[in-house]
């Protein structure tokens, strides 16, 4: 099968283009063929090596629509042929105090997709059956794959900053995640505010109905009740932190972030402000999200490139070319 892996750090270019055997489903394992995989901003921190592939050549890509083409031992055969997705958290241990307790992104045993085992930037890769979600229907795959893990993590972001009803969000960046998220809050009402350093992103959060779009680094018009940081610049946390009203909340939504500047605790943190992180996510929160999303008509803007073309929607990715989602077509890739 043709993918794309992961280039070593001595070599040239984020990715290169491999011939690798179809994989077979282990026990508890299902094959998939991939239909369309998103392009997230962690394959290219895998990429850039910000990430440490847990091996050589990893394949990445954990926002994988297709269909199960083939069962492992202890698998129904009868799921061959259904829709899944596979996304980014891709097993744990089941018997941990935080497996327990509900919160399973936190165990410590956790596998991820395209990190710990090849993913979906590939015409088949393999996933624990228990750990693939049914895909509702009258989501397209192109649509359904970013919510697999933009949609999802910025889902778990919104719980994370405790936006109050009716209250005021602020995003900064407004990259894959973020235009999901936005969606789901202007859906429930929430005033959304979002600065970004992308003319193109700013527009887009325009015509979703922001109530303001500013650069990154501009004040907001209003106190913020809440608000996520999508971007992975940790500069940007004493900005946030300082836009927020008394009590508010701030979500740290990247696996990576860069170094926060030092902070002043009467400016920053002051009057009962909370500046929290989001980690992974629960198949509860992937569940919740893709009934979500159709009932609310969120809706992906999609920059589509074949699978010929990964490496090219990766440096994108890196160049801020993306508004939107970047995601891998499969379908109709020669």
């Amino acid at each position: 099968m043709r993918a794309w892996a992961v280039t070593g750090p001595d070599e040239p270019g984020l990715l290169r283009a491999v011939e690798l055997p179809v994989p077979e489903p282990g026990p508890g394992e299902v094959l998939v063929r991939v239909h369309a995989c998103g392009v997230c901003r962690t394959d290219l921190h895998l990429a850039e090596h910000d990430l440490v592939a847990k091996a050589p050549g990893r394949v990445p890509g954990h926002e994988v629509v297709g269909v199960v083409a083939g069962a492992g031992p202890g698998v129904s055969g009868r799921l061959v042929g259904t829709r899944v997705g596979v996304a980014w958290l891709r097993a744990t241990c089941g018997s941990c105090r935080w497996c327990r307790s509900g919160a399973e992104n936190l165990c410590r045993d956790a596998r991820f997709t395209g990190w710990d085992a090849d993913g979906g930037f590939a015409e088949y890769t393999v996933a624990p059956a228990a750990f693939t979600y049914p895909l509702p229907g009258g989501v397209d795959d192109l649509q359904a794959a970013p919510l697999l893990c933009a949609g999802i993590i910025g889902y778990r972001a919104l719980g994370r900053a405790r936006v109050p009803d009716g209250g005021r969000l602020g995003l900064y960046g407004f990259g894959a995640s973020a235009h999901l998220t936005a969606q789901v809050a202007l859906a429930r009402g929430v005033e959304v505010h979002v600065l970004t350093r992308g003319a193109e992103a700013r527009r887009l959060a325009t015509e979703l109905g922001a109530a303001s779009v500013g650069r990154a680094d501009d004040a907001p018009p209003v106190p913020l009740d809440s608000a996520i940081v999508f971007a992975p610049a940790g500069e940007l946390v004493p900005v946030a932190l300082a836009a927020l009203e008394q009590g508010g909340t701030l979500a740290l939504a990247g696996i990576h972030l860069s170094d926060i500047p030092s902070m002043s605790y009467a400016e920053h943190l002051f009057r009962e402000k909370t500046l929290t992180s989001v980690t992974a996510n629960t198949r509860a929160d992937g569940e919740a999200l893709l009934r979500l999303a159709p009932a609310l008509g969120v809706s992906a803007q999609v920059q589509r490139y074949p699978l010929a073309q990964a490496d090219r929607a990766l440096g994108d990715l890196a160049d801020g070319r993306v508004a939107g989602v970047a995601v891998l077509d499969l379908t109709g890739d020669a």
